[in-house]
């Protein structure tokens, strides 16, 4: 596996991590532990180091299963988590990044991982009730307390980035990206360049969608968050159809997937993306790490980039509940 840097930040890692969030959380059913953590275990044997958890995942048993499947080599890889969100027992009650709550979370989550350090600590979710600056001044006390090793954000905007930023150094910002969700393009990547700070995209593959698996009359589990976004209804689904027609027309064509080439246009676009796809199989991890392998000559990306340009991607992201939760 090749490896890149997380911006300016020194952080190596491999050009492409595991979202570990699906073993536990938002894609039905949780895997049983020892499958996910044999997941995990054959990721690392594979090549990857970047391995992205948090504490909304489960709550709670993403990082603890995440923990222990990383125990063995845990001076050999980056683990990434997250905070900002408040519990009541193991249901969230909503955004939280107040910085005593931060500390103390982190604790727990520094617990759970049984580490001494967090790799990687992202704000999951920007929280308008508490500056940024003060979340950023949290973040840098952990940081001179050797609890934390590097800063992340998640889902901000470009004024929350420079702010934060301006505190404390953040390495990597963790924002959705793909073929079928570019915003990023417009404001934030410039941005990003300009700071040195990396893009880890999450959903690099649309949440599954890209890879051809999923079509308009697939259903979905009841504890499947997908059942429940707009950009996932039947009709939207119909709709969206042409982005994967696109991908596997130029599939076909070099002998790969549309997950890899998925994957392939994304570490195309920036030397400092690190995309996150995440799986349950672990033939599906063997096939997400191949992309790393897959080059797109500039005539593949510029026919990929520009058709995409003319195919309007049907349904939003999220439902509303969720969009008051995305920083622009």
């Amino acid at each position: 596996m090749i490896t890149r840097t997380l911006g300016t930040s020194g952080l190596e890692v491999s050009a492409i991590g595991l979202g570990c969030m699906g073993l536990s959380h938002g894609y039905g059913p949780a895997v049983e532990d020892q499958d996910g953590i044999a997941l995990v275990r054959a990721a690392v044997d594979q090549g990857v180091t970047f391995f992205d958890t948090a504490q909304m995942y489960g709550p709670f048993t993403n990082e603890e299963l995440v923990g222990r499947a990383l125990a063995p080599v845990r001076d050999d890889v980056v683990i990434a988590t997250k905070f900002g969100f408040s519990f009541d027992g193991s249901r969230s009650t909503g955004l939280n990044s107040r910085p005593e709550h931060i500390r103390a979370t982190v604790e727990d989550s520094l617990r759970r991982l049984g580490v001494d350090s967090i790799d990687l600590l992202y704000q999951h979710r920007v929280d308008p009730d508490v500056p940024i600056e003060e979340v950023a001044g949290a973040v840098r006390g952990l940081v001179e307390a050797g609890k934390v090793k590097h800063f992340g954000l998640s889902e901000a905007g470009m004024d929350i980035i420079r702010r934060a930023h301006a505190v404390q150094p953040v390495a990597a910002l963790q924002s959705e990206y793909s073929l079928w969700w570019r915003e990023p393009e417009e404001r934030i990547l410039p941005t990003l360049l300009e700071l040195g700070i990396a893009l880890v995209p999450f959903s690099p593959m649309g949440k599954g969608f890209l890879t051809g698996s999923i079509s308009s009359t697939t259903s979905f589990d009841d504890s499947d968050l997908r059942g429940s976004l707009p950009r996932f209804t039947e009709e939207a689904r119909a709709a969206n159809q042409a982005l994967v027609d696109l991908l596997s027309a130029v599939a076909a064509r070099k002998g790969a997937t549309n997950a890899q080439i998925a994957l392939a246009w994304l570490l195309a676009q920036h030397p400092w993306i690190v995309p996150i796809p995440g799986t349950t199989k672990v033939h599906r991890l063997r096939e997400n790490i191949g992309a790393a392998d897959i080059e797109l000559s500039p005539e593949d990306l510029k026919e990929i980039t520009e058709t995409a340009d003319r195919i309007d991607v049907s349904g939003d992201r999220y439902p509303a509940h969720m969009q008051r939760w995305i920083n622009r």
